[in-house]
């Protein structure tokens, strides 16, 4: 549960610092952390298939600089 934890706090921070329009550095610095977490978690748990997949695909994407991480606003 406590990786669980970690990944939603994480995803509160980056939502804070969306809202307060912090830096793409460091934004993108939390999404990387994120990323980490969320693999560390699908090493360690059992979670669906789609999820380890989504986490898989995420990795790639990041690696590979693909696209713009876009955070929708409220």
């Amino acid at each position: 549960m406590e990786k669980e934890r970690t990944i939603l706090e994480r995803l509160e921070r980056i939502d804070g610092l969306r809202r307060d329009d912090a830096p793409a550095e460091i934004l993108l610095d939390e999404v990387r952390a994120l990323l980490s977490d969320a693999e560390d978690w699908v090493r360690e748990e059992h979670v669906p298939s789609r999820t380890a997949d989504a986490v898989e695909r995420a990795a790639e994407a990041l690696a590979a600089g693909e696209g713009v991480l876009a955070f929708p606003r409220a």
